[in-house]
């Protein structure tokens, strides 16, 4: 089972992972929390109901990641296209960045409530409502990745030229990092398919 997510009876998914792999998982997705940014709370005696209705931005963010993980609704550079698609955001991404926030939260939880089995690491066990969090997770933390190394949707033949990167490139670390965690989807993904 080492690395790859496999089904467990109850329609969740479980994956051993050594003490490395935890570390590094954590934090990844602790980056990604900062990144993302903490939530909008309300203020105590503060209404709940009100933070319902808050506005969110109407601008794309400047940071290319965020722009990765907020797009843009439209794409068209017409006036009224970038009108739409700013009304969009601003009744759509404070609800986007809760819910990128609670799939990360997530991975970060289970990976805390994990207990070691010596050198072997652990068997991180999830849940099926966990493992659709953790897709999320996942992804989020590819598309952050793969923002920062410049990968983008049209280059075919990436995958292959990032597998052959010298070890002396400063990108190896996070290019593994990219490779590992599309690995750990995919065999995620394959497990919660019928």
């Amino acid at each position: 089972m080492a690395g790859h997510f496999k089904a467990t009876p109850d329609g969740g998914a479980a994956v051993a992972l050594d003490e490395v792999e935890i570390a590094i998982l954590r934090s990844l997705a602790v980056q990604l929390l900062e990144l993302i940014g903490p939530g909008d709370e309300p203020a105590e005696g503060e209404d709940p109901l009100a933070a319902l209705f808050a506005e969110g931005p109407s601008k794309p963010p400047a940071d290319p990641a965020l722009a990765r993980l907020f797009p843009e609704a439209y794409g068209d550079e017409d006036t009224e296209v970038r009108a739409a698609s700013a009304e969009f955001r601003r009744f759509t991404e404070n609800d986007l960045r809760a819910r990128k926030r609670e799939d990360t939260l997530t991975v970060v939880r289970t990976l805390d409530a994990l207990t070691a089995e010596g050198d072997e690491g652990a068997v991180l066990t999830l849940s099926a409502d966990e493992c659709r969090n953790w897709l999320g997770a996942l992804n989020d933390l590819r598309l952050t990745i793969g923002t920062r190394l410049e990968v983008t949707d049209d280059d075919e033949g990436e995958a292959g030229s990032l597998y052959r990167l010298p070890d002396s490139d400063p990108r190896k670390p996070m290019v593994m990092a990219y490779l590992w965690l599309g690995a750990l989807q995919e065999t995620l993904v394959e497990t919660l398919m019928p």
